[in-house]
């Protein structure tokens, strides 16, 4: 199921003011202007063709935006946030929803969401092994890349992490 707004449209997920701190504990979904934004939703199934799916969808999402020129980091932090709630959250949630992801896009930033049906916080484990570890690098990807990024309980169950990304040119 795909979801694509224009300015003026329902909100993907909701809004709340940006939290002092960018993870641990839970933090509203950063809160953003409305006028001139723009958004995109996606549901993807538990699975690797879940993932390729969510890559696919994020470069197709900011080309159509005109921010190719992003597209490497929004995937790659999409990818990273996607993939640990296909591999951590989505299990525990046996007969749960799907993972779903948004977009929303404002004038100087991108802001990108994961949406689980398990309510257990995301760990971000600085430091844990070594470089060479295949696993538990997901969420240092995405704090090295994001400009803020944390999570935020969606009741009745489950959660979101978010990731805020500039959307100004590189340099």
């Amino acid at each position: 199921m795909v979801w694509a707004g224009v300015p003026g449209t329902a909100p993907v997920f909701p809004y709340n003011p940006l939290p002092t701190a960018p993870h641990g504990e839970p933090h509203a979904i950063p809160e953003t202007a409305r006028d001139g934004s723009a958004s995109a939703a996606l549901r993807i199934a538990r699975g690797p063709e879940g993932l390729a799916r969510a890559r696919s969808f994020t470069r197709a999402t900011l080309d159509g935006w005109s921010l190719g020129h992003h597209c490497d980091d929004a995937a790659l932090v999409m990818t990273e946030l996607a993939a640990n709630a296909v591999t951590h959250a989505a299990p525990r949630c046996a007969g749960g929803p799907d993972v779903r992801l948004g977009f929303r896009l404002e004038p100087a930033h991108l802001l990108l969401t994961v949406s689980d049906p398990d309510d257990h916080a995301p760990v971000l484990a600085p430091g844990a092994g070594s470089d060479l570890e295949e696993h538990g690098r997901g969420l240092c990807i995405v704090d090295a890349l994001s400009e803020a990024w944390g999570w935020t309980p969606t009741p009745p169950a489950g959660k979101t992490v978010w990731a805020r990304l500039s959307t100004r040119p590189p340099i």
